[in-house]
């Protein structure tokens, strides 16, 4: 089994700045694309920034120049580090993984956190 956990949320004013972090633990032989998606009340959830193992980085226009995604493979482990934060911004933060448990297991599964909310607001 593989679990998620997400860590650094919380309530922080506008203009300021907080760090996520996702651990995927379990039985894991790789990881692929990891990714940060978020949900605000009342909206569909969306694709924030994504990396491949290899850090090759995708981010929503919304986010460009603020957030910032990165990874440490040998922790399994992806951060997101959001800048200049705007009320937009409140939502809850989902990790995702796409997770090989075997060498054979070429494509992965898709694995989610439990989320984490961020809440931007004076």
């Amino acid at each position: 089994q593989v679990q998620l956990v997400e860590s650094g949320g919380g309530l922080v004013q506008p203009g300021g700045s907080l760090r996520l972090s996702c651990v995927a633990s379990g039985s894991i032989y790789s990881i692929n694309t990891m990714s940060w998606y978020r949900q605000a009340p009342g909206k569909q959830r969306e694709l924030v920034a994504k990396i491949t193992s290899g850090g090759s980085t995708n981010y929503a226009d919304s986010v460009k120049g603020r957030f910032t995604v990165s990874r440490d493979n040998a922790a399994n482990t992806v951060y997101l580090q959001m800048n200049s934060l705007k009320s937009d911004d409140t939502a809850v933060y989902y990790c995702n993984g796409v997770v090989r448990v075997r060498i054979r297991d070429f494509n992965g599964s898709e694995y989610w956190g439990q989320g984490t909310q961020v809440t931007v607001s004076s």
